[in-house]
């Protein structure tokens, strides 16, 4: 299964523009190792026995349901106790006597002079980074982020699950995977000049500021919390998260209701491909709660298949923020939602938690997120069906959206969709992206007698940007300028509005 998946994705890989994998290794199959005890990497694949993939289902690299006590045990890629942690992820590891899981990279360079380690950790060249570590000797760069991280799951398929992921190990943006983690505190900043051709009037100011912590939950191994604070007109508090694992891989989340079947809406302010989420693709349809519970993990162990489901709820008007809210119309109605999603891994790995904004060139994958969910508001009752799908492969990256609902109570439907595409015209230094999409609303057969919140702004949209990011000073800091062209309709006058501004970022991340 896994030779086909390799096969499929390098022939797609060169249809698409993917022409950093090699013929050679679409044209042959990749040699097996031939045993998996005699401590020697046959196949030349740079990993040895039961680290190898192609020892998976080899009796001596199967479990015996024995603790994980001894350094034999605790570096021999086998989950000996079963318990979802391997070698050096399973806390038994840390115990009295266990040496080969002591010292992180950084230690692990230093003892060796920067020549590596016995473990067989690569070297860093002078004047490198992490970023040229991933995607080779062996390694899919498909895990990079905490979320993937922490899972107990081999997302991307390379035979590392976790921590012993390249990607996991290396970026310094992962927490989870470093030895001893602590809180870890993020900024993301904006300040932004820009000039409005309808007003023709020009305007500079602090655009943003997003402060971020994000550490583990002591004594809970692959567990982690996040806090996000966002400071702009309205400075709020926003999807604190706390998130546990519950064994085989799945997961129970709790947080402040920001996020429901899009990615849009969760994402940081740093992860934003044309610098903001596109307003008509969510405003109608992802509605914040007050807190909400999700479960998630595999469906299939390879990653390939995947779930979560959610239900959330609370009062007011607001959007996943924490602590206050109003109440607009003097309406207290409950609110409440509820959905679920199925995300699908045709090639290679694409996680809801990546950023879309290329720095160097993306191993080929191609995912899929299918959801549906039914909610109840302040005013309205619906049910929405969501549909995502990214593909990226070298230096391109392209992700389309939708939204479809119907509202119950109006007997009306309403839906958007969004196009979005990256080039990274120079690696490590200048990404064009640009985007397309509409909101689209038919009329209500039963309008309200007063329409509420956001029922009043129920007109037809249409919206295209472009973008170009300088990486000025590595992937830290960027300068963008951005074109905003946007048209909306007025569907009870038919009149329409015409906005045209051309914005210059200044954007500054840690």
């Amino acid at each position: 299964m896994r030779s086909s998946i390799t096969a499929l994705t390098a022939l797609l890989a060169l249809g698409l523009g993917g022409a950093y994998i090699p013929l050679a290794r679409a044209a042959e199959a990749p040699p097996k190792e031939s045993s998996c005890t005699d401590g020697v990497d046959d196949d030349g694949d740079t990993v040895t026995d039961c680290a190898d993939a192609d020892c998976y289902a080899d009796p001596a690299c199967q479990p015996d349901g024995a603790p994980e006590n001894t350094d034999g045990r605790c570096s021999d890629w086998i989950d000996n106790d079963r318990d979802g942690h391997l070698d050096c992820d399973d806390a038994d590891c840390d115990g009295p006597g266990i040496t080969v899981c002591k010292g992180s990279w950084d230690k692990q360079q230093a003892a060796t002079g920067g020549g590596g380690s016995a473990a067989g950790l690569p070297t860093i060249p002078d004047g490198a980074s992490f970023e040229d570590l991933l995607g080779k000797m062996g390694d899919i760069d498909g895990e990079r982020n905490d979320q993937d991280c922490a899972d107990g799951v081999d997302n991307d398929n390379d035979g590392a699950t976790d921590c012993a992921d390249f990607g996991c190990r290396f970026d310094p943006n992962v927490l989870v995977c470093r030895e001893a983690p602590s809180v870890r505190f993020s900024v993301v900043s904006f300040i932004e000049s820009n000039y409005d051709f309808g007003t023709e009037q020009p305007d500079v100011f602090f655009k943003t500021l997003q402060l971020r912590a994000f550490g583990p939950m002591p004594f809970i191994q692959d567990s982690f919390f996040l806090l996000s604070a966002r400071f702009e007109k309205t400075p709020r508090l926003t999807f604190a998260m706390f998130q546990v694992p519950i064994g085989g891989g799945n997961y129970l989340n709790i947080n402040s209701g920001g996020g429901g079947l899009s990615s849009g809406p969760i994402r940081s302010a740093s992860k934003q491909l044309l610098i903001e989420q596109p307003f008509y693709l969510y405003s109608a349809f992802e509605q914040g709660s007050g807190a909400a519970v999700e479960v998630g993990g595999p469906i299939a162990k390879d990653g390939s298949l995947n779930y979560r489901a959610y239900v959330a709820g609370g009062a007011g008007r607001f959007s996943g923020n924490v602590g206050g809210r109003y109440f607009t119309y003097d309406n207290t109605n409950f609110t409440y939602s509820v959905g679920a999603q199925l995300g699908i891994n045709a090639i290679g790995h694409i996680s809801r938690w990546d950023s879309p904004l290329l720095y160097v060139p993306s191993p080929t994958a191609l995912g899929f997120q299918i959801g549906a969910k039914y909610d109840q508001r302040a005013q309205e009752r619906y049910p929405a069906f969501n549909l995502q799908a990214v593909y990226k492969s070298g230096p391109f990256i392209g992700i389309v959206e939708g939204y479809l609902k119907r509202e119950l109570e109006f007997e009306s439907w309403q839906g958007a969709y969004n196009v979005q595409v990256g080039i990274l015209a120079v690696n490590k230094t200048l990404l064009l992206a640009a985007d397309f999409g509409q909101y689209l609303a038919s009329s209500m057969k039963n309008p309200p007698a007063v329409a509420e919140t956001d029922i009043r702004r129920q007109d037809d949209q249409l919206q295209w940007r472009v973008a170009v990011h300088w990486y000025f000073w590595r992937n830290i800091g960027v300068l963008s300028l951005l074109y905003d062209d946007h048209l909306t309709t007025d569907n009870a006058t038919g009149e329409d509005t015409h906005d045209r501004i051309l914005r210059l970022i200044a954007q500054y991340r840690f």
